[in-house]
């Protein structure tokens, strides 16, 4: 029987196509998924592994990396060490006055464990020099020479943070420096940024050239326990492989986590990857029928016929499992060519494991036998001398249909109890286990619901004519076969749909939570001498002239409450222009009162003015990021700014010695400008419009804050994740959409006879491949439009429990993107009937009666 099974697999090659790429598709995925964590560890080690190159043992904390700096000396004494190095940072700002970068300041080390290169000018040598990473330095516009100011952002010629940019380095791949400037600087200058705080990171050794490590690792150890110095006794002793093995088992945390999220979308398609296998083995049991009671009439027994059947879906698993390994392969050596085009990525390191390529088999084969189970079981049903035709689906009136539609329904009620738990608890563990449930209980019931949603559908066809009538009545003739192309799909849509929606309703549960939270789109601030880099004088004139800006306000800081209230600084602004600027929704500022933020919660407040103290009712907001405003009529009659405004403000503040101040209030605090935007939802537009105010200004890049520039960065991290979801879940989509071209071949094939009689009673061709196409799309709209309705429901539910507790949370479908999905949907249908049409329209009439 096995040469049987060969004999089909060799001979129907064509047939086993679909079943071929669905494994091979879920298979590649599936031990993709496996290779990212792998080579995440590699690629941590080859780049945490750079910083420990000349080390050959490291002394780290068992938690933490907390090293105290009193042990380096006793380090340096014992026999056969020869060099020690305590790695040392500080985490701080640079800036050139013009523009600001966050840094990390790494201690220069020893000529024999220092690991940075330089690649232009030379290694820092005094107490005021430093080297800058190259890619730093480009986006700071610093070449070797140039200066530097350090942590509070004070100007370059300020006493104490001026360092002199003495060389650019190569920009290192450790993970810990990612993101920020690389800035290599003496000893001296990390400590005082520490403010003295005596503790490394890790402290490296190099041993004499002749010295035993494993013996010399033993002398540290024993150093360590026998010292004084507190904390050296929990200190541990690693060679600098075991140290960077550490490292990436203490970093690669996420990696794991990522590598579950990916196995969940896997796991996804191996379940529709496994509905179309089975699928399609069903349809070609079915056509097989003649020839399996010919092989039980000359001998062969049931086992014997079910385990050919089954020996087929082995060898077909077996190969396209193999092609789906060496296809997660290729794909991962490329993004692993791509990383390394990158500046972090320059460490990556494709990692295949064994086990990726032995899982992902095993899955691959499994997969195709679990699938193959039902139709290989029907094979045996075969009686000889008996061309038995499929198998009726089950019907609520038989004993199958009645446990299928039982459970189903218990899995359908407790998955639902469960996923209003999770909505209304604002608990997102119970509702993942309930959607996963009840739409579990939803594939049970489909062969219930499906083809008459089907059947339901297909009437609004038969307006098209003959072709039409007749493909209403074909995509219902074999309920399973219409049940199981539908399903699969319908996996795919829901998950996508439930993906989209869940996205837009985050994003507007968050632009609403936002507009609460700030009061307007854009705010400049920091504008007055207290900065401690004074911004170039910024007039609202200048601000309206950058592209993008469609309304500038300016607040100006006039009055402090009473010191009973607090000492608040109170500013004034022309109302007209605020309620145009204004997101806060049902608040308006008028003559007499103080507009204020959400935790003003006073009924009143005393104000001083120049005029004297006077009382005026408060008007909260619901932003809690909003700064008190009377209108500028009532700061006149306040009298506006009184003497002393600017001592009293330093003397609640307590930072500043009054004396050491010249000027006003207004002068020394600055004002504030608050910008409305044309379009305050798109990332790339606000990044752009924040650029051109720092240019056309002066001011810094953290000057320029406010709800778009936070809408934009969470819009951009939804909109990421929203498209990396969907091209994972494309995957089962895709899997799913050629479920539906296998089962409309394989049906053409089965029905050649019929379809040459109808050519032979009129159907025109142009007819017979409409009628097809017309199937094709009931099965594929069907499926889509049950999948969007599942899908809106799922993420609604699924949005709810996971932000219910975060913001408000309402329904928000994004219709543009469903129709999207819809007509996706429908257009592959038709795609994938046009090979199929295609080759039923080319039989000729009379060779199609002709076939058996």
């Amino acid at each position: 029987m096995l040469q049987v099974a060969l004999a089909q697999v060799r001979v129907h090659a064509r047939r086993f196509l679909a079943v071929g790429l669905a494994v091979m598709l879920g298979v590649a995925f599936l031990a993709a998924t496996l290779m990212v964590g792998a080579t995440t560890r590699a690629s941590l080690g080859e780049s945490i592994g750079a910083s420990y190159a000349k080390a050959d043992l490291v002394v780290s904390g068992q938690e933490g990396p907390e090293v105290p700096a009193g042990i380096v000396g006793e380090l340096a004494s014992v026999p056969g060490v020869d060099v020690v190095h305590g790695l040392e940072r500080a985490y701080t700002r640079v800036t050139t006055g013009s523009a600001t970068a966050l840094a990390v300041l790494t201690a220069t080390a020893p000529d024999r464990l220092e690991t940075t290169r330089v690649t232009k000018g030379s290694y820092p040598s005094g107490p005021g020099d430093v080297a800058l990473d190259e890619a730093s330095a480009a986006r700071l516009g610093v070449v070797p020479g140039d200066t530097l100011a350090v942590d509070s952002g004070a100007a370059p010629t300020s006493p104490g943070h001026a360092l002199t940019v003495t060389g650019l380095t190569a920009p290192s791949a450790d993970p810990m420096l990612a993101g920020a400037a690389q800035v290599l600087a003496p000893s001296s200058v990390v400590r005082e940024l520490k403010e003295g705080e005596a503790t490394y990171r890790s402290v490296q050794l190099a041993l004499s050239p002749d010295a035993d490590p494993g013996a010399v690792a033993s002398a540290v150890t024993a150093s360590l326990a026998a010292s004084s110095t507190d904390g050296a006794s929990e200190l541990v002793v690693r060679t600098a492989a075991e140290q960077t093995l550490t490292d990436v088992a203490a970093l690669s945390d996420g990696g794991d986590s990522l590598t579950g999220i990916l196995l969940a979308f896997a796991a996804v398609a191996v379940l529709v990857a496994g509905l179309v296998i089975s699928n399609t083995f069903s349809v070609l049991v079915a056509q097989r029928t003649r020839e399996l009671a010919l092989l039980r009439c000359i001998g062969a027994e049931r086992r014997q016929v079910r385990a050919s059947v089954l020996a087929e879906g082995a060898l077909v698993g077996l190969v396209s499992s193999v092609l789906g390994v060496l296809l997660a392969v290729g794909v991962m050596a490329v993004l692993v060519g791509l990383a390394r085009r990158t500046g972090f990525g320059s460490f990556a390191v494709l990692a295949v494991p064994p086990s990726a390529a032995v899982i992902g088999v095993c899955v691959g084969v499994l997969m195709t036998l679990l699938a193959a189970v039902v139709p290989a079981r029907a094979a045996t049903r075969v009686a000889p001398l008996a061309a038995l035709r499929p198998s009726d689906p089950p019907t609520t009136g038989s004993t199958s249909g009645r446990v299928r539609v039982l459970t189903g329904v218990v899995a359908v009620c407790g998955g639902a109890a469960l996923l209003l738990l999770g909505a209304v608890s604002v608990a997102i563990l119970p509702a993942v286990a309930g959607g996963a449930v009840s739409f579990l209980g939803i594939i049970l019931l489909a062969p219930f619901f499906v083809p008459v949603s089907v059947a339901a559908v297909g009437r609004s066809a038969r307006p098209l004519g003959v072709a039409g009538t007749l493909a209403s009545v074909n995509a219902v003739r074999n309920p399973a076969r219409t049940t199981a192309s539908s399903a699969a799909l319908m996996v795919g849509v829901t998950l996508v749909t439930m993906m989209m929606v869940g996205a837009q309703t985050a994003r507007t549960s968050f632009d609403r939570e936002l507009d609460g939270n700030y009061a307007v789109d854009l705010e400049v601030s920091g504008l007055g001498t207290a900065a401690a880099v004074p911004g170039t004088r910024v007039d609202a004139s200048t601000l309206l002239q950058v592209d993008g800006v469609r309304t500038a306000v300016e607040l100006t800081p006039v009055l402090l409450t009473s010191a009973e209230d607090g000492g608040s600084l109170v500013y004034a602004a022309d109302p007209a222009a605020i309620a145009d600027v204004l997101r806060a929704q049902g608040v308006a500022l008028t003559d007499g009162m103080v507009l204020a933020p959400q935790d003003w919660i006073q009924s009143d407040v005393t104000v001083d003015g120049a005029n004297g103290p006077a009382t005026l009712p408060v008007t909260p907001t619901d932003s809690t990021f909003f700064l008190p405003l009377i209108t500028t009529a009532t700061a006149e009659a306040l009298g506006g700014t009184p003497d002393g405004a600017l001592s009293t403000y330093l003397g609640t503040d307590g930072t500043t010695d009054p004396a050491e101040v010249q000027g006003s209030l207004s002068t020394y605090v600055g004002p504030t400008f608050w910008l409305g935007l044309d379009d305050a939802r798109d990332a790339a537009t606000v990044a752009d419009v924040q650029s051109r105010i720092v240019a056309a200004t002066g001011v810094s890049e953290y000057q320029v804050t406010g709800a778009a520039a936070e809408r934009a960065a969470y819009n951009q991290i939804i909109d990421v994740l929203l498209l990396i979801v969907t091209a994972l879940l494309a995957v089962a989509v895709l899997i799913a959409l050629i479920g539906v071209a296998n089962t409309l071949s394989l049906s053409v094939l089965e029905r050649r006879r019929e379809n040459s009689l109808l050519r032979a009673l009129g159907l025109t061709r142009a007819q017979l491949r409409g009628m097809l196409a017309v199937e094709a799309v009931l099965v594929a709209g069907v499926a889509a439009l049950l999948g969007t309705v599942l899908g809106v429901l799922y993420g609604w539910l699924g949005a709810q429990s996971a932000l219910g507790g975060i913001a408000a949370v309402s329904a928000s479908v994004p219709v543009g993107q469903i129709a999207a999905v819809l007509a996706v949907a429908v257009a592959a249908g038709l795609l994938a009937s046009v090979l199929p049409a295609r080759r039923a329209a080319r039989l000729s009439p009379v060779a199609g009666l002709a076939m058996d």
